[in-house]
């Protein structure tokens, strides 16, 4: 009889203590940082966050094993000491994968219990000897039923791995993350919804590419609405509720950039009106920064668009789509007090403006800044998309 309740009792004791283990963030206002972007790591404005992430370490195709590059590994090494020199409270993640990164590597790591060992013990490894506070996957995307199952099954054993360490070193035990679609499915294949809920922290929901010239360059549109479109932020959002989600998983998704199109007629310049792909370079991304610039030499016409929340402007025949001050506050707004999420993410510093102008519309909507931390110290210095 004793037999019985043993193991039943060392699953309840396992799972205690990794919860235990679960960070317990009252809010996450984050950005990403990396080193191509070609903004200093020591420019970051490090006060306006409570959460930094230095993207990307790659993963290895061959053992699986994560690597940085020779190029990135000084700046990976000096990233955390470097941001706490403005704010000691600041966390830091190294994020893993991204939007450039081979899905089939991961989807190949994921599938076997041998290489999600090689992956989960070198990513522990490496955030422990670069100084991290974490570490955020993201696989864009797991693209079949299998792929999320396996998913589901690493991000338990991440955290097993993560409750295991801080257990054996006395560590605080690492965060995780994890950048995901903009809805709780991918095109109808649905996230391992349990998983990510018993595993991770949280997930930065990435509500933004919604349209872009390089695929959608037939109409002009906004990027990253959060309403009233057909694809938009909220219904993202709120599928991620509703397929049983706590919004306090929930960290939302903010672009500091947006996208040009050339339009057809001068004259006809609103959203989703007749357009002849890129406006600007090959794919039409275009920073922050360098939309302001734009706006200011060409005298363009901006436009705030409350039914969306976005903003656009236009000048001749480009067209831009993207987020300004004001749809900026009306999304983390939304965030705080319609649904009640952990906190907002930006991709990515490099990009906002020189004075900080999204970054600091983000953080005093969202509550009062910590006024312990000068913020007029910083130097307004070119950012880069």
């Amino acid at each position: 009889m004793s037999s019985k309740l043993t193991l039943p009792f060392i699953f309840s004791a396992l799972i205690f203590l990794i919860h235990l283990n679960f960070s317990d963030c009252p809010v996450v206002r984050a950005t990403y940082w990396f080193p191509d972007s070609r903004f200093p790591a020591a420019s970051i404005n490090s006060s306006l966050f409570t959460h930094l992430f230095c993207a990307f370490a790659d993963l290895n195709a061959t053992t699986y094993q994560l690597t940085v590059s020779s190029s990135n590994s000084a700046p990976f090494s000096s990233f955390t000491q470097t941001v706490r020199q403005k704010n000691p409270s600041v966390k830091t993640l190294m994020s893993i994968g991204g939007g450039n990164s081979n899905p089939a590597t991961f989807a190949a790591m994921a599938s076997q219990a041998t290489r999600r060992k090689a992956f989960i013990n070198s990513s522990i490894r490496l955030a422990r000897s670069y100084n991290f506070h974490g570490l955020d996957l993201d696989w864009e995307y797991p693209s079949s039923t299998t792929e999320m199952t396996n998913f589901g099954t690493l991000l338990t054993e991440w955290r097993t791995a993560v409750a295991n360490e801080s257990n054996t070193t006395g560590k605080t035990a690492l965060l995780l993350a994890a950048a995901v679609f903009r809805s709780a499915d991918y095109y109808s294949i649905n996230y391992p919804f349990e998983s990510i809920s018993n595993s991770l922290d949280w997930i930065n929901v990435m509500a933004y590419d919604f349209y872009g010239p390089g695929w959608f360059p037939n109409n002009t549109a906004p990027p990253a609405a959060l309403s009233a479109c057909s694809v938009n932020g909220d219904a993202g959002i709120t599928s991620w509720i509703k397929a049983g989600l706590a919004p306090k998983k929930i960290v939302l998704g903010l672009p500091f950039y947006g996208y040009a199109w050339r339009l057809l007629d001068a004259n006809n310049h609103g959203n989703f009106v007749p357009a002849d792909g890129s406006g600007i370079g090959t794919y039409g991304d275009q920073g922050s920064c360098q939309i302001k610039d734009f706006i200011s030499q060409n005298a363009a016409q901006t436009v705030y668009n409350a039914t969306v929340d976005t903003n656009y402007c236009y000048s001749g025949k480009t067209w831009i789509g993207y987020d300004d001050t004001q749809s900026i506050s009306a999304k983390v707004s939304y965030a705080q007090t319609t649904k009640g999420l952990l906190g907002y993410f930006a991709w990515h510093v490099g990009a906002d403006s020189s004075n900080w102008a999204l970054s600091q519309a983000a953080r005093s909507t969202w509550g009062s800044i910590d006024h312990s931390i000068k913020l007029d110290n910083y130097p307004k210095q070119a950012h880069n998309m």
